[in-house]
């Protein structure tokens, strides 16, 4: 029986995505719910398992987008697994062939050789290009209209020494939607950044004191990001407008918050969602953000996972950077981007004193955030990083960890 594979749907808004890549070949027997492909969707990379055992036939090519419902691959279940290759095929030999070899043949060459047609004529032109550097592939060696596409112009004077490869790949259709959305936050939102700095040694202090006792009971490190998702629980319970969105002329906000935190996978940058992180401990927290972020280095990570989120948080300290603007993850008003810590001199109480300092900034749609919530809410997670014990842990540190 050949059964035929359709594209499921991986989102209820997702009408099509690219196959990424292949991970079977034309003809091999696979097993049920074997991995067989992966494919990309405007939201995430989502793997294709088979849905019976049998022989796979590929119906469609790496980077080609195909409609959800459409057939990918037919499985015929009555395909055998290969028991390995017969001594005959083994054991045959080589044939050696008695014929001289080819002359290689002559290319042609005449009037038309490096000439562009009319078409890529206008092309070259506007890419300010020397038809002599393109070599044409039509007919007699006549540039055409593909080969004038494809040029690219040289940069600058061609050294003779080191290596100057180059390589042209496919944006996958997730990559290409992330920029889309990108260019969209800048063109479509009044966006503004805030900026301020926090102390972290009260936070350094207080992991210090209890980072062993949480990994014994709770099986995950205690890290930054559990402080960094109380803090901003916190503050947009107090300036509840960074904890909403525009619907046309309408504003929507939320009674709860769905936390996006930004993770590195690889497929480039997720933003898995932590849901209802108000309901969560510190403990709670980490281990949700642990179980995304190895979802996401798996490149098991699923739309659901992504959707939603009503803020974000973007660590891009993790990386070094020392300060950024992030960029507002529509349809979402404000996103936090948390920096490296760095030891620095800061006046305490007119003494100079060393402490571990880090730059916070806040960007928001200025359309639905004014001035006064936006820095109001950047000062309170700065008043939650620097006074943790007393705006995080109601004074008891051995409680809020659940120790």
């Amino acid at each position: 029986m050949i059964l035929e594979m359709k594209v499921p749907s991986p989102g209820e808004s997702i009408t099509e995505v690219e196959i990424a890549q292949w991970l079977v070949a034309d003809g091999d027997y696979v097993e049920k719910d074997q991995a067989i492909a992966e494919v990309d969707s405007d939201k995430a990379t989502l793997e294709l398992p088979a849905e019976v055992s049998g022989t796979i036939t590929l119906k469609a090519e790496e980077g080609d987008a195909v409609a959800v419902g459409a057939i990918v691959c037919l499985i015929d279940t009555e395909g055998q697994a290969p028991q390995g290759q017969s001594i005959s095929e083994e054991a045959s030999p080589v044939a050696v062939s008695s014929e001289a070899p080819k002359p290689t043949p002559v290319k042609e060459t005449s009037y038309a050789t490096q000439t562009p047609s009319p078409a890529a004529r206008k092309i070259i032109a506007e890419k300010g290009m020397d038809p002599k550097a393109i070599q044409g592939t039509g007919r007699a060696g006549r540039i055409t209209k593909e080969d004038a596409v494809k040029a690219v112009p040289s940069m600058g004077t061609q050294p003779e020494w080191g290596d100057r490869s180059q390589n042209r790949s496919k944006l996958s259709m997730l990559r290409r939607k992330v920029a889309e959305r990108l260019v969209a936050a800048k063109n479509e939102t009044a966006m503004l950044t805030t900026f301020n700095e926090a102390d972290m040694a009260p936070i350094f202090a207080v992991r210090n004191a209890h980072k062993d006792a949480f990994l014994e009971k709770h099986g995950v490190k205690l890290g930054f990001m559990s402080f960094f998702t109380k803090a901003v629980v916190r503050a947009l319970k107090l300036y509840p407008d960074v904890n909403s969105m525009m619907d046309g002329d309408y504003k929507i906000s939320y009674d709860y918050c769905d936390i996006s935190v930004a993770v590195s996978g690889p497929k480039g940058l997720m933003v898995p969602v932590v849901r209802n992180a108000e309901t969560l401990s510190f403990a709670g927290i980490e281990q949700e953000i642990g179980r995304l972020a190895v979802k996401a280095r798996d490149g098991k990570i699923t739309v659901d996972d992504m959707t939603g989120g009503t803020f974000t948080i973007s660590n891009g300290g993790v990386f070094g950077s020392m300060l950024s603007t992030p960029i507002i993850n529509p349809p979402q008003s404000g996103i936090l981007g948390m920096h490296n810590i760095i030891e620095r001199p800061v006046a305490i109480k007119g003494k100079v004193e060393i402490r571990p300092m880090m730059y916070l900034a806040l960007s928001y749609d200025h359309r639905i955030i004014d001035g006064r919530e936006s820095v109001g809410f950047l000062v309170a997670v700065k008043e939650a990083l620097e006074d943790p014990l007393t705006h995080l842990m109601d004074g008891d540190a051995k409680k809020a960890f659940e120790l």
